[in-house]
């Protein structure tokens, strides 16, 4: 499964996650995340991963999920990153961060990204990116959590 979209981002940011991974966030702010400590503590659980992008605009996104591998370790290569997400129910957004779940709301339809339909599980998430495309693979995970010591930055 792959696929294209475009989204305008006015926070820099992408997000990916499973909507049930962040429903204890759907009653706080909805800028919640812009706190760093609360950003990577999401990300090293692993319900949520937070792409900051440098600056505001248009984006494309090529995604794939890659279901025909199994758990076997991802390595980074030609300047992609590895990092790993939790997907409890297999219903999971890729968007604009203003979308993330917060202000009791939550991403839908009208938000300015997709939602996929994933297995659930662990996934490792392989990003790169070129200008305003961000090539991102989606596939199976060994692991659910990240032990980062600062945010991610694409």
């Amino acid at each position: 499964m792959r696929g294209t979209f475009q989204f305008v981002t006015g926070t820099a940011t992408m997000c990916l996650f499973d909507l049930a991974s962040l429903k204890h966030r759907v009653e706080e702010p909805s800028d919640w995340w812009s706190i760093p400590e609360d950003e990577l503590a999401e990300v090293n659980g692993g319900n949520c991963l937070f792409f900051n992008l440098g600056a505001d605009g248009l984006y494309e996104v090529l995604w794939r999920v890659d279901i025909s591998n199994s758990t076997r370790a991802v390595q980074e290569t030609d300047g992609a990153q590895v990092f790993y997400l939790q997907v409890p129910t297999g219903s999971v957004f890729l968007g604009a961060a203003e979308d993330v779940s917060g202000g009791e709301l939550e991403p839908d339809e009208s938000c300015d990204g997709m939602i996929l339909s994933l297995q659930p599980g662990n996934v490792a998430c392989i990003v790169s990116r070129e200008g305003n495309q961000i090539s991102l693979t989606i596939q199976p995970g060994a692991q659910g959590h990240n032990d980062l010591d600062s945010l991610i930055r694409i």
